[in-house]
């Protein structure tokens, strides 16, 4: 029974570049370390004249990034395409298809109870390691002017899901250790995710029946001029090889609710936290020079009395 689990195990693990926990720099959504076995196929870079691509298209495999760009000086979420060319796309122009190739039965191990449904049940998995016949979605934070104009990092949240199933996103460092959960549909939105500035990752996304999906994925950041950005977008997928890539085009997302005050306020705690750091820092030193220079101007003054005292018992 103990070598069957690992044999399914394997077949929902893979080896991260990076890991992303469920907390942050104030707890609220930190990045893990990365492990030792780094994948090559992480290691990109993007060019700051990549175009936006015009034409609709349907993705079913190659790797893929979803990240934040500019588009008209306005902030916003792209996929990134390199499986032919390097472009930008439109998520509203753009189907992810996850074709039947992606299928893999649930393991039978408690680790896997996360995914709500029974051991040997067949979804469709998009790996966290590139599979030749599937759709590779990942995320970065690359783009060139991003990097420049982003304070630290970006906060990545699940804002919604339409679907016929549930998805779940997670990872998973090695065969043996145990399933991280970053996004699960069945939990409410938001589920904020800390992704530090030129981060390349990739996860699990687990699809428990087929059909289309609206992914609505928030992107937050606070900019190094202090200003608040956040976008959403949906994630079009066409999930298993009877599902229409054309119905997947054609329908239309639902609204998706701003983020309340406190939400917001939330989102950007950990950068806030890493602000009052630096000012309480740099205030203990303001008052650490102050008492420094108070006790010089007692000592000299001190002295000064003392001087006086003297010449005037010698004058006597």
């Amino acid at each position: 029974m103990k070598e069957e689990r690992v044999r399914a195990r394997r077949l929902l693990t893979v080896v991260p570049v990076v890991l992303l926990a469920l907390a942050g720099p104030s707890g609220a959504a930190a990045a893990a370390p990365a492990p030792a076995s780094p994948d090559a196929a992480l290691d990109q870079s993007i060019a700051p004249d990549q175009p936006i691509s015009p034409e609709p298209a349907v993705l079913s495999a190659g790797h893929v990034d979803i990240g934040p760009r500019y588009v008209d000086d306005q902030w916003t979420l792209l996929i990134h395409d390199d499986a032919v060319e390097a472009v930008w796309r439109d998520p509203d122009r753009t189907v992810l298809r996850v074709t039947d190739a992606a299928i893999q039965p649930v393991p039978d191990d408690p680790a896997y109870e996360f995914l709500g449904v029974a051991a040997g049940t067949p979804v469709h998995v998009v790996p966290q390691v590139q599979h030749p016949e599937v759709v590779w979605v990942g995320w970065n934070t690359q783009d060139p002017r991003v990097m420049r104009t982003i304070d630290r990092g970006v906060t990545l949240e699940l804002a919604g899901v339409e679907g016929p199933g549930t998805v779940t996103m997670y990872v998973q460092s090695g065969t043996f250790s145990e399933p991280q959960v970053l996004w699960r549909s069945t939990e409410p939105p938001g589920q904020p995710m800390w992704v530090e500035v030129n981060t390349h990752t990739h996860a699990n996304w687990v699809f428990t029946a087929p059909g289309v999906y609206l992914v609505a994925v928030r992107v937050s950041a606070t900019l190094v001029s202090g200003e608040q950005v956040t976008a959403t977008r949906h994630l079009r997928f066409a999930v298993g090889d009877a599902t229409s890539s054309d119905a997947a085009l054609a329908v239309v997302p639902p609204t998706v609710p701003a983020p309340s005050s406190s939400e917001a306020a939330a989102t950007s705690a950990e950068e806030a936290d890493g602000n009052t750091a630096t000012w309480l820092v740099a205030a203990l030193a303001v008052t650490a020079v102050g008492l420094t220079v108070a006790l010089l101007v007692v000592l000299l003054r001190g002295r000064a009395a003392r001087r006086s005292a003297e010449r005037q018992r010698e004058l006597t």
